[in-house]
């Protein structure tokens, strides 16, 4: 089962790691609301800039660790379990202001793979 959770996890981190550091300040399909960069898409949740800093922060310590996880496979599960919470609360937050499903997607679906790494 080595292969199937290593894939997982570079699918998960390098997604993440896409999204947080290449585009961050671009505008998607699946920002929440009518935002034009993730900075924006924090406002429209009606969180705080600071927030919007701890949880890059987090996500890109835990996209590090999922990939650190494939050296080191005692941390592969905190870090998934980390992602997957983090991936939940992005789920809650396009519910928050009704947004279609489809903009929820890719928070539903790596929640799913975080999911799977951990029990992997």
């Amino acid at each position: 089962m080595e292969i199937p959770r290593i894939i997982l996890q570079l699918i998960v981190a390098l997604g993440i790691l896409n999204v947080w550091l290449l585009r961050s300040g671009k505008a998607t399909a699946y920002r929440g609301g009518g935002a034009k960069n993730m900075r924006e898409e924090f406002a429209v949740y009606g969180l705080p800039f600071w927030l919007f800093c701890v949880i890059g922060f987090l996500k890109i310590s835990l996209a590090t660790a999922l990939i650190a996880g494939i050296w080191f496979p005692p941390i592969t599960q905190p870090a998934a379990m980390g992602m997957g919470l983090l991936m939940l609360g992005a789920f809650v937050m396009h519910l928050k202001v009704k947004d279609p499903i489809k903009k929820a997607l890719p928070s539903l679906t790596v929640l799913a793979v975080c999911v799977a790494i951990a029990i992997l």
